[in-house]
């Protein structure tokens, strides 16, 4: 089924619904969103390509017009695309993006993102804002920075779309190399091999 959003274009509600499914590999209960007005309700916007429009679980913002959250992913993500659906009176003005900065603070939001969009409204939750794979391949953390115009922001749902791959885990591999091999250090019987050199 087809919308035509704000942007002027007609979307595929269909083809994208696949590709949301992000959300499925994010570790919620380490999901931190700051400034959120009630405690938790950040990680609830991260919701099912068919809860996106549904308005009964939400995060407004508490004491200004800003949200920062900080997503961590249960593997390696290559990023691909974004999807806002907002409050149409509350919506954020901008969104920033920042990549593999854990546990970030408005204190950090003044460095460079490494991408930055402005909002519009989305009604049916379809606009895809294209993000540049080239900065977020190989992405275990994402912060995303919201900033509006009035005295609250509010969300409904955030989509993400990409790719997941499993996290590669290195365990620590204890090694004891020989510089002189030792005959009392490898207690065998070497009667035999004796024998054969012989």
């Amino acid at each position: 089924m087809e919308h035509r959003c704000n942007c002027g274009s007609a979307h595929d509600t269909t083809e994208l619904g696949v590709s949301y499914n992000l959300f499925e590999k994010i570790d919620k209960d380490r999901v931190e969103c700051l400034n959120e007005h009630e405690e938790g309700s950040g990680a609830r916007v991260f919701k099912t390509w068919e809860e996106r429009l549904d308005r009964s679980e939400y995060v407004q913002s508490d004491v200004d017009p800003e949200l920062l959250f900080n997503i961590p992913f249960t593997g390696d993500v290559k990023l691909k695309g974004l999807i806002v659906v907002g409050d149409d009176e509350y919506l954020p003005k901008t969104v920033k993006l920042y990549k593999n900065r854990p546990h970030m603070l408005f204190d950090h939001v003044g460095t460079s993102p490494e991408q930055e969009f402005e909002l519009i409204t989305d009604s049916y939750g379809i606009h895809e804002y294209p993000i540049r794979t080239v900065k977020f391949s190989s992405v275990q953390h994402l912060s995303l920075y919201f900033t509006g115009d009035e005295e609250q922001v509010k969300i409904y749902y955030i989509g993400l779309k990409g790719e997941w791959t499993p996290a590669h885990k290195h365990g620590v591999t204890i090694c004891t190399y020989e510089a002189r091999p030792l005959i009392s250090d490898h207690p065998k019987d070497f009667s035999e091999v004796g024998k054969i050199i012989k």
